[in-house]
């Protein structure tokens, strides 16, 4: 999915660049697993949450789920068990 694509349930926090962003999507998308993605680097606003949620750190990819709770650098697998969970 690309940037700003809206999707229910999950939201991915990235940056074009990071290794860690890069993975966690290709596995998304191999799966077709729906998701927003949201480039911190292009929205200073979503570099702000991204921050206030992990200490202060700018740290990618981070992900918000529809119920509030979010996860740093999760495993595709984990991501595709929680938005099974929130149905």
């Amino acid at each position: 999915m690309t940037d700003q694509t809206a999707a229910p349930g999950v939201t991915l926090y990235t940056t074009t660049w990071c290794p860690f962003c890069q993975k966690l999507v290709a596995n998304l998308d191999r799966s077709e697993t729906p998701y927003t993605r949201i480039d911190v680097e292009e929205h200073p606003d979503a570099g702000e949450w991204v921050k206030s949620v992990n200490d202060g750190n700018r740290v990618v990819p981070t992900v918000k789920y529809s119920d509030g709770t979010y996860a740093t650098n999760p495993p595709a697998g984990d991501v595709r068990r929680k938005l099974a969970e929130l149905g």
